[in-house]
């Protein structure tokens, strides 16, 4: 006996092929995370990024109840680890990355296979640096001043190193240069940790990046010049800022994490809870303390209308700059 195919078999027929996969994706994200997560950090290991972002994931792990693989990829000032798996990585929450504030930057000075925005997927806003500018101990610059009137006697010959061209550090140090009309020569590193070494090995006369100079500082072996905040900070009250001196040179510089895009966004919510709470757990509020750093917490749809808007303002200051990709 023939079967007679109703307009309600075909629908139903629809529906089913349409739920299944629904049914199946909601399933697959409800078991993440079933094994190991690697997080990139764009660099060195060491630094002051490294070490933040080491001690945060092993509190998240805790909360996701699962490991997570801290993978330093440096270069690009801080963009090719995070470019990388935005072109390669599976959408699958098990390969994230810090997105650090160079990738809203450089995009506007070169060419890139990746797009800052749409080709991320946004999941937690987490901190921002405090940036300083130091010299070795036996430097004979005393103070910011005596560096500037150094560079007005010999322009373009003092010079100074950061974390990559189009990083933070180096951005502020361009913005500051321009202010105090001054001609610097810029020399750019992988990371803290390499520009750490040139410093104190006496291969630059000083340098521009976060915090990861301060144990150097601490020990005598460099000596902070000046801050990039709102405030002197708590750890260096003596230490002026950049706004003190008469430069209108302020910078956080906040990252977070992401992944590539289209991840699924129970995954996304999975991760974010589990680096919220670490986020706000005690051992986790000392390593930012130890590193003179703040919360700056943002929810995944608050962090892209964020990356979004700073993305279009950035773009404002390159060109100011002259930086900008012609």
């Amino acid at each position: 006996m023939k079967k007679t195919v109703t307009r309600r078999h075909v629908l139903g027929a629809a529906s089913a092929a349409v739920l299944a996969p629904m049914v199946s994706t909601q399933g697959w994200a409800q078991s993440f995370p079933s094994r190991p997560i690697t997080l990139i950090v764009p660099w060195p290991a060491g630094g002051a990024t490294d070490r933040h972002l080491r001690a945060l994931s092993e509190i998240a792990s805790g909360y996701l109840g699962q490991r997570i693989v801290v993978d330093n990829r440096p270069g690009g000032g801080g963009t090719n680890g995070p470019g990388a798996m935005a072109m390669q990585a599976r959408p699958d929450g098990y390969t994230i990355a810090q997105f650090p504030l160079g990738m809203l930057r450089i995009p506007h000075m070169q060419q890139t296979a990746w797009h800052p925005i749409r080709d991320f997927s946004f999941i937690i806003g987490v901190s921002g640096y405090t940036f300083g500018f130091v010299v070795r101990g036996d430097s004979p610059f005393r103070t910011f001043q005596d560096y500037v009137e150094a560079a007005r006697r010999e322009p373009g010959k003092i010079d100074y190193g950061s974390t990559g061209t189009g990083t933070s550090p180096h951005l502020l140090m361009e913005e500051l240069s321009t202010a105090a009309q001054v001609q610097l020569n810029h020399i750019p590193f992988r990371g803290n940790a390499d520009l750490m070494h040139a410093v104190l090995g006496g291969h630059v006369s000083a340098g521009s990046d976060a915090t990861g100079w301060d144990q150097f500082v601490d020990n005598g072996q460099m000596r902070l010049l000046l801050t990039f905040g709102e405030q002197r900070t708590a750890r260096w009250p003596e230490v002026p800022t950049a706004k003190d001196l008469g430069f209108p040179v302020v910078s956080q510089s906040p990252y977070g994490l992401a992944g590539p895009r289209g991840m699924d966004p129970t995954v996304v919510q999975v991760l974010h809870d589990a680096f919220k709470k670490a986020m706000d757990d005690p051992r986790h509020l000392e390593v930012l303390r130890s590193l003179n750093q703040d919360i700056w917490y943002r929810s995944p749809e608050d962090y892209r209308t964020w990356a979004m808007g700073t993305f279009e303002r950035d773009r404002q200051l390159i060109q100011r700059l002259g930086l900008a990709n012609r």
